[in-house]
């Protein structure tokens, strides 16, 4: 149905959005204007988008039935040296972009709820409000893995002490692995354990919304 994935693409673009300008809005609170002066703090998709992640290989994910979905922006900039709280303030930005998903989630979820209860929403529409909640809740999670560049691995490194911390920045990885270590792991983790994450996920989806999740 081609309406579905252009509803569907245009949700994940969306959801993506939302995910990397809530990283910028707490890097400014904290004290870098970064996104700021970039001007990355807009809902305008077009400085977001990436072809590559914002539309190829979601496309191709969801033509090829792959029973999966990703997708990226092009990273919000932040100067970790600009935030005022140097022990917690990259975990918070990492955590920012994870928690505003898992809040669309839950006010998408609340919506579903109340339909349940009153049925005043159309069937296309409560299957417009299941795909954002469940595109929230894989959005969310999947980069809550502990898996360098995702937002997981930053928040874990700055609850862990420094000489195990560092091993799950980046620039660790990539000199253990080379350049494409963290593509590598995240391979890995899609290829072996991803039937694990979906069904978390599908649990996940019931309990936000009291629904099975049909896909």
């Amino acid at each position: 149905m081609p309406t579905d994935i252009v509803f569907l693409i245009a949700i994940l673009i969306f959801s993506i959005i939302v995910h990397e300008i809530s990283h910028g809005y707490m890097a400014e609170v904290l004290g870098d204007p970064t996104a700021r002066l970039s001007g990355r703090l807009t809902l305008n998709p077009v400085p977001h988008l990436d072809l590559w992640g914002s539309f190829i290989v979601p496309l191709f994910l969801i033509l090829a039935n792959a029973g999966f979905v990703i997708g990226w922006a092009k990273p919000v900039p932040y100067n970790p040296y600009n935030l005022g709280n140097k022990k917690w303030g990259e975990a918070l930005v990492a955590g920012a972009g994870p928690a505003m998903n898992i809040l669309i989630a839950l006010l998408f979820s609340a919506l579903l709820r109340a339909d349940a209860a009153m049925g005043f929403l159309s069937p296309s529409f409560v299957e417009l409000t299941s795909f954002v909640v469940y595109i929230n809740l894989l959005l969310a999670f999947f980069n809550l893995v502990p898996i360098p560049p995702l937002d997981g691995a930053k928040v874990l490194a700055s609850l862990l002490p420094f000489h195990l911390s560092r091993h799950f920045s980046a620039g660790a990885l990539m000199g253990r692995y080379g350049p494409f270590g963290g593509l590598l792991l995240l391979f890995l983790f899609i290829f072996f354990l991803w039937p694990f994450f979906f069904r978390f996920v599908t649990v996940l989806f019931a309990l936000f919304t009291g629904m099975p999740l049909v896909i």
